[in-house]
């Protein structure tokens, strides 16, 4: 693939799709991916008009027999469709890709923290950020929106103040594909924010960009420095290890399923394109109930 092709593509991506940063990332390095494996596989000199469906097949064995997962291998076939939908935009190429079967991918439940493990974490959180050190308070404000609004980590790290209404108690979130929704905010994250605020604005009067969450350095902290800074706030608990920042949003779309708010809700809350997506959450709910079941039921 020649450097303009790969450059219009991202540009397409970037603004005809209003793709995530991560996503037009992911699908340039997966196309690039597939002009590298066309110069092999053809031996030479070929177009985009000339490859087919044998082709792509060949393609994603070739993922898979590099250990990739199931789920890389069809991201991989999801970028070459949306690449060859954006060629079919200015040339009559066909889509070689658009008949080729998605690997099909088991489901997996999403890893959760249970009631307890999430109190515990915020028993910890609040017993380190008692002293009122900077980084502490701000960590436990961070645990406090993550598991009050169910953001993703990035939209956390990508957080400006003027997206917090502390009067309204809600919060402004820039989703996937730049979509926002607003996200109500709860009062203990409220007040744990208030607090961070107080230290943040003494700590650094000026700063370059309006970002909530900051570093050691009066810079935005990076999603990066995030996913650190909750691992952190983890340790603690048995399950340590196997727990992500994720856990956290699954933990919140978990809980309120548990609870019996609506799946519809959840899934505007989430910011899901899709309601199969939040249904997930209901399989996690579900076996919950049989455990539950199995070790309280006398004839279980």
């Amino acid at each position: 693939m020649t450097a303009p092709e790969l450059k219009r593509f991202v540009a397409f991506l970037e603004k005809e799709r209003n793709d995530s940063p991560h996503t037009v990332r992911a699908y340039a390095r997966d196309v690039g991916a597939l002009a590298a494996f066309l110069d092999g596989y053809y031996g030479g000199r070929w177009t985009w008009a000339q490859v087919d469906r044998t082709a792509v097949r060949a393609f994603l064995g070739a993922l898979q027999g590099r250990g990739l997962s199931k789920r890389s291998a069809a991201r991989g076939l999801s970028a070459v469709r949306t690449f060859y939908r954006f060629l079919g935009l200015s040339e009559n190429i066909g889509n070689p890709a658009k008949a080729t079967r998605t690997p099909k991918l088991g489901r997996t439940l999403p890893t959760h923290l249970e009631r307890a493990e999430v109190e515990l974490a915020f028993e910890q959180a609040t017993t380190a950020a008692a002293a009122g050190d900077f980084q502490p308070v701000r960590d436990l404000a961070m645990l406090e929106v993550f598991y009050s609004t169910g953001i993703r980590l990035s939209e956390l790290a990508g957080l400006n103040t003027e997206d917090i209404d502390l009067v309204s108690d809600q919060v402004k979130v820039r989703g996937k594909g730049r979509k926002e929704r607003i996200v109500p905010l709860g009062q203990h994250a409220g007040a744990a924010l208030r607090r961070y605020y107080r230290i943040r604005d003494a700590r650094f009067a000026s700063r370059a960009d309006g970002a909530v969450f900051l570093n050691q350095r009066g810079r935005r902290l990076s999603a990066r420095g995030v996913q650190l800074a909750v691992k952190g706030l983890f340790r603690g608990l048995a399950r340590a290890r196997e727990l992500h920042v994720h856990a956290l949003r699954h933990s919140f779309a978990t809980h309120l399923l548990d609870a019996g708010a609506d799946l519809r809700a959840v899934q505007e809350l989430l910011g899901h394109a899709s309601l199969s997506t939040t249904q997930v959450y209901t399989h996690t709910s579900v076996e919950r109930l049989k455990r539950v079941y199995h070790d309280a039921h006398p004839r279980a």
